[in-house]
């Protein structure tokens, strides 16, 4: 393994490796562009939908024991995350596959979608993710201990999918979100694996030499990604249809 890329598995914080909000922004805003395309109907439904994509845009990192991902509901998360390394090969390889990675989770998915408490489970996950990747702009700390992100995941969980039908989009977002997430971590200097081909031969495909963590992503990509995601949920949800009136009142007394 490329030292570059071990320093990923060890290191919190790695300019080589894409920060965890990054990866979340990134999923909210496509979650919400997709919402055209998307096999869901309803606000409460599409909401579902967006917070999903955004964290699973955090799963193919918890394929290493002892991450900030796999220690978010402690041994729950952080045990499965050293059999999902050992499964695919340790830290960004197999979870990172831009072909094998949204099939197998996906599909994982598929058995998930049908049941309440499975997908209870799966979309609980999704929000945690997504809460613990996006702690800088929630007040409190809350979500980034074990009991209040739980409390906060299947609670949230809880709420959607009693008020909405089955689930049965799940999968499709495991997909998309797994897929930003790959997608982003090819932009760096790190990489990700050459879809398949990594099985037989282990080399690794570079889109973009992007140093993360520093002035680029925290200046550029995530208030881009956070731009994206409130536009898209705007124009691609009912949301509009409320803010509007308010603007609109807003102008006039001004």
């Amino acid at each position: 393994m490329p030292a570059r890329l071990r320093r990923c598995v060890t290191a919190r914080r790695d300019p080589e490796c894409m920060l965890g909000h990054t990866h979340a922004l990134s999923g909210l805003a496509v979650g919400a562009a997709t919402l055209p395309w998307a096999p869901v109907h309803g606000a409460v439904a599409q909401g579902a939908w967006i917070a999903a994509v955004g964290g699973f845009a955090m799963l193919p990192d918890l394929d290493h024991q002892g991450s900030t991902v796999s220690d978010m509901w402690g041994p729950v998360t952080d045990v499965p995350a050293g059999g999902i390394g050992a499964v695919s090969g340790g830290h960004r390889w197999g979870t990172h596959d831009a072909v094998l990675a949204p099939l197998a989770f996906g599909a994982l998915a598929v058995l998930a979608a049908n049941a309440f408490w499975s997908s209870l489970l799966l979309l609980a996950l999704a929000i945690g993710l997504a809460l613990h990747a996006l702690h800088f702009v929630i007040p409190g700390r809350a979500e980034t201990t074990i009991l209040g992100n739980l409390v906060l995941a299947w609670g949230g969980a809880w709420l959607l999918l009693t008020h909405m039908p089955t689930p049965a989009w799940l999968p499709f977002a495991v997909a998309a979100g797994v897929l930003t997430h790959i997608v982003g971590d090819a932009l760096t200097t790190a990489g990700v694996p050459v879809p398949v081909i990594w099985l037989f031969n282990r080399g690794r495909l570079i889109l973009l030499p992007l140093r993360t963590g520093a002035t680029v992503e925290k200046v550029a990509l995530v208030p881009a990604f956070g731009i994206a995601a409130f536009f898209f949920a705007y124009a691609n949800t009912g949301l509009h249809v409320a803010v509007d009136p308010i603007v609109d009142r807003l102008l006039s007394a001004g």
